[in-house]
C-alpha cells in the first residue's frame, strides 16, 4: 500500500463545463485536505483549477502551485495557495510536479489536461516512475479517452499493461481508497531523463 503525502492533480483551466466538474472538484479537494495530503497542480486561480485549489484551501489544506512565468505573468497564478513556483517553461512545470508529488489525478480538463496527462502515462511506460494514476471519470467525461487508449491496444501500438496504466473511478469519492490501495512506488521520477 501506498503512503500518499502529496497528489498531483491534472484538470481544467475553464470554467464552462458541466457543473457536476466543479462539484467534483470541489469533492476531491476537501477530500486531499482532510486525508492530509497535499494539492499539487498547475498553479492557476481560474477554472476547475482554481476551484480545486480553493476548496483545498477553504478545508485547511496545503496547495502548492508550478506555474510557468508567461502565464503567472497574465495574472492567472493563484495568489492565495500555500506555495507558487514560477518556473521558466510548460515543460519544466510538469516535470516539477511530478517530482513534488506522490499520485497523479486527472479531472475533466481540456487539451491541456490531455496532453499532462498522456506524458506522464507515456514516463510511467518507458519506467520513469511507477506512481499511481487515477481518472475521475466524472459523468463518463472520460469515456472517449478510455476508448482510444483501447483502440491503440486494438491496433497494436500499445499493450494491454500499457491500458493498465490508468485506473479509472466514476466517483471523487474513490479517489483517494484507490490511491491508498496502490503499490508504493518503487522508482523515483527521475528528472534528469524527462
Amino acid at each position: 500500500m501506498s503512503k500518499i503525502r502529496a497528489v498531483c492533480v491534472f484538470c481544467g483551466s475553464s470554467s464552462r463545463g458541466d457543473a457536476s466538474h466543479a462539484k467534483a472538484a470541489v469533492s476531491l479537494g476537501q477530500a486531499l485536505a482532510k486525508d492530509g495530503v497535499k494539492l499539487v497542480y498547475g498553479g492557476g486561480r481560474v477554472g476547475l483549477m482554481g476551484t480545486l485549489a480553493d476548496a483545498v484551501i477553504a478545508a485547511g489544506g496545503e496547495v502548492i502551485g508550478v506555474i510557468p512565468k508567461f502565464l503567472d505573468e497574465y495574472e492567472v497564478g493563484h495568489t492565495g495557495v500555500t506555495r507558487l513556483e514560477v518556473v521558466d517553461s510548460m515543460h519544466t512545470r510538469k516535470a516539477r510536479m511530478a517530482e513534488l508529488c506522490d499520485a497523479f489525478v486527472a479531472l475533466p480538463g481540456g487539451l491541456g489536461t490531455l496532453e499532462e496527462l498522456f506524458e506522464i502515462m507515456t514516463w510511467k511506460q518507458l519506467g520513469l516512475h511507477d506512481k499511481p494514476i487515477v481518472i475521475a471519470d466524472i459523468g463518463a467525461y472520460w469515456t472517449h479517452l478510455r476508448d482510444l487508449v483501447n483502440g491503440l491496444v486494438t491496433g497494436g501500438y500499445a499493450t494491454p499493461e500499457n491500458a493498465a496504466i490508468i485506473e479509472y473511478v466514476t466517483d471523487v469519492a474513490a479517489v483517494m481508497p484507490t490511491l491508498h490501495k496502490a503499490p508504493a512506488p518503487k522508482v523515483s521520477v527521475e528528472s534528469k531523463w524527462l
